[in-house]
């Protein structure tokens, strides 16, 4: 089932210093919805508010499937994922790596391979499949930590800055790979970028955020 989020009025500051205003927006389809502007806009401090990980200091995060909404319990969260820019990696092979959301919810037998194989398919690490996590480039970890978050088959999927340090052969991968996580994976995604050029090829939807405050473009 679809995911629909809706931020109402939000507010969060640090230290007396006012990083989120009044931000409201809803996210009600299944798009790719690119939230663009200037370091230091909160791209980032909206995200993991979103996310369920930092609480607003005032205003509403509400989550809501088949006109109902949804406790911000661990089954909420389990279909709720943030990829930053920074993957952290077991020091494991990738195949365990991108399993782990798997063997931590039970999942065992064919089915379980089946998923992995897949997912490791579909971001195109299948010839690092054995190879040890900790060795890959920068952009090979981006794409493994993209396949950690969708084999548990998130409703909503958040990605900060995803290219961020990573160069411009897997800059188009990790692009193309988020162009098809929307038709076969049937995820909502949210990519705050900086990058407008990059905005503009991702995004069903491109919001501005500038001062806090997300402003439809």
């Amino acid at each position: 089932m679809n995911l629909e989020l809706t931020a109402s009025n939000v507010y969060k500051s640090y230290n007396g210093n006012q990083v989120i205003r009044d931000c409201s927006y809803s996210f009600d389809m299944c798009d790719i919805y690119i939230l663009t502007g200037p370091n230091g806009s909160g791209k980032s401090t909206f995200l993991r508010i979103c996310a369920l990980l930092e609480n607003p200091d005032r205003g509403e995060i509400e989550y809501s499937s088949e006109q109902r909404v949804l406790k911000k319990d661990l089954e909420l969260r389990r279909r709720i994922t943030l990829v930053l820019p920074r993957v952290g990696v077991f020091n494991a092979s990738v195949y365990r790596n991108i399993s782990y959301g798997l063997a931590i919810r039970g999942i065992k037998g064919g089915d379980f391979r089946e998923k992995v194989n897949r997912m490791i398919e579909f971001v195109g690490l299948r010839n690092k499949k054995d190879q040890n996590a900790l060795t890959l480039s920068s952009g090979e970890t981006q794409r493994l930590g993209i396949a950690r978050a969708l084999i548990i088959e998130p409703g909503i999927l958040f990605l900060d800055e995803p290219t961020t340090s990573v160069d411009q052969a897997n800059t188009g991968i990790i692009e193309d790979i988020i162009l098809k996580m929307k038709e076969e994976h049937k995820t909502t995604v949210v990519v705050a970028t900086h990058d407008k050029d990059q905005a503009k090829r991702l995004g069903d939807k491109v919001l501005m955020m500038n001062d806090g405050k997300i402003i439809p473009t």
